[in-house]
């Protein structure tokens, strides 16, 4: 248990709500976001879901909307934003655009650890997915034309038109503009560990799926620093966890592994892969507070997890 996290999580209660959950850090970096979207594109290709899905949705970009830029550059034509406050600014997102647009025409490798400690999903090989996104393919991607209206699209008044290309939606439960079943690729990164309601969120993403589509999650089951051990989250009690959390908008769900999978059981989703993170070590299951005292092994030691579920056809 740490002291430090529950006194600034009592700071909170006195702060101007303003100053909470602010949003910074590696979505800012084009590499990342370029990083992130290829790691996405090479499992889903792996698990035999659609690598070249026109309509894509992402749940939290953050502080810009970079890994959705990367889908627009990589072939979509389409992309929503759902954020639960409006971090996403266009200068960053023009900034982010172009450079992700030099890496591509390089088509350079996929940054990995070295660069971005801890950056998930793993993949075998990090070179260029040139089977993927072939010459051919980046031809029609890349052509100045395409680009020229991507980049338009960025601006306000590009994404005030009407079926504009980019949509950045927050805070996304209180917005109807996806039509149902219109969505080919819904993707997060360390994003729905910080959702309340999972059940609610994963049936969503059922509903703008269309039928056979698939999603990819990477969830980040670690304490997100409120505990000194990776696992502590799951020692406080309920009552001392909500001075905790404060007055946030979100922090951790506290959510387990197989709660993620009960939840997308209950929308329909088929898993097709599952590539969990295990540690051995962190706390005890004795010194866990209840009900995390009684979780499963599996749990215990998944400190992330990399899901592909398919909604039904």
């Amino acid at each position: 248990m740490s002291v430090a996290a529950i006194a600034k999580g009592l700071t909170t209660f006195v702060v101007p709500r303003s100053w909470l959950n602010r949003s910074e850090g590696r979505t800012l970096s084009a590499r990342y976001c370029y990083s992130v979207y290829l790691r996405h594109l090479v499992r889903l290709h792996a698990a035999g879901a659609d690598a070249d899905p026109k309509t894509v949705a992402e749940i939290g970009p953050g502080a810009s909307i970079g890994t959705g830029l990367a889908a627009l550059i990589a072939g979509a034509e389409r992309y929503h934003g759902f954020d639960i406050k409006a971090y996403g600014s266009s200068p960053r997102s023009l900034a982010v655009f172009d450079e992700l647009v030099a890496l591509f025409r390089a088509r350079a490798d996929i940054p990995g650890t070295d660069e971005f400690a801890g950056i998930k999903p793993a993949l075998q090989s990090t070179g260029f997915p040139g089977r993927i996104l072939d010459d051919r393919r980046l031809a029609r991607t890349l052509s100045e034309d395409r680009l020229a209206r991507l980049r338009a699209a960025l601006t306000p008044e590009g994404m005030a038109v009407p079926d504009a290309a980019v949509s950045y939606v927050a805070p996304w439960y209180e917005d109807g503009r996806v039509s149902p079943g219109s969505v080919d690729w819904i993707f997060s990164q360390a994003v729905m560990e910080h959702v309340d309601d999972l059940v609610a969120t994963y049936a969503a993403c059922r509903a703008w799926l269309r039928p056979g589509a698939a999603m990819s999650h990477q969830i980040d089951f670690k304490s997100h620093g409120t505990a000194t051990d990776w696992n502590g989250h799951w020692a406080y009690s309920d009552f001392t966890w909500r001075m905790v959390r404060g007055a946030r908008d979100y922090l951790i769900n506290r959510a387990p592994h197989s709660r993620h999978r009960a939840a997308l059981a209950a929308a329909g989703f088929e898993v097709l892969e599952d590539l969990r993170v295990v540690r051995e070590d962190g706390l005890a299951r004795a010194r866990m507070a209840r009900p995390y005292r009684e979780l499963a092994d599996e749990d215990l030691t998944t400190a992330g997890a990399f899901i592909i579920a398919r909604a039904p056809a």
